[in-house]
């Protein structure tokens, strides 16, 4: 499977992980598809509905428990859009990443699951927290960004479970701006994507 940048991932999509290998001994980069489906679930359409795990009840619930106990990976990202609701009937959508600039990775899960036919697919979800103060105002929820120093405990299976990780990250090392609603199509796919667009030039053409 070929390796390519995107600006718009979209669930279902296949995207890089981080996770180790099968005897834990080094990390490995994979391409697994967007959205976790369980070992034991009958039909891969799960994966529509588990893009993203709570984490304040991922440890009950039955579609991530066994991943999160042995299966953590890290999802590499630079930024990522949230819709901000602007009126009753529209929205706005902001691209969000580190003041730094720098790349991030946000706290994943991963799963293999087989098919009755023989086809096997692997798979990820991305964990999701309560909104830092920056986050607030734009969504009730955040993904969890995992600190470079907590890599390693939270890609250990044997490690204690590392829930104290499943917090929303500081507000003042993050900054959010404005874009495009061309983010809000899986079509379109560019850098160009990431542009602020200033309140005035989207009030204009929107």
């Amino acid at each position: 499977m070929r390796w390519v940048p995107t600006w718009n991932a979209a669930p279902q999509s296949f995207q890089p992980v981080v996770r180790l290998n099968m005897d834990g001994s080094q990390r490995e980069a994979a391409l697994l598809r967007w959205g976790l489906v369980p070992s034991w679930a009958k039909d891969a359409r799960i994966g529509l509905k588990t893009i993203n795990a709570r984490a304040e009840d991922v440890e009950t619930k039955p579609a991530f428990r066994a991943a999160l106990n042995k299966r953590r990976c890290l999802v590499p990202a630079d930024a990522f859009y949230e819709w901000k609701r602007t009126g009753e009937k529209s929205r706005r959508p902001f691209a969000i990443a580190l003041q730094s600039g720098e790349p991030y990775a946000f706290a994943g899960l991963w799963e293999n699951w087989q098919h009755a036919e023989g086809a096997a697919l692997e798979s990820f979800t991305i964990l999701t927290t309560a909104p830092n103060s920056l986050m607030e105002p734009i969504h009730n929820r955040m993904p969890v960004i995992v600190a470079p120093q907590d890599y390693e405990r939270w890609l250990d299976p044997a490690a204690p479970l590392p829930l104290d990780l499943l917090r929303p990250y500081s507000a003042e090392e993050m900054r959010a701006w404005p874009v495009s609603d061309r983010v809000g199509s899986v079509r379109n796919n560019a850098p160009e994507l990431l542009n602020e667009i200033p309140e005035t030039q989207h009030s204009l053409f929107a």
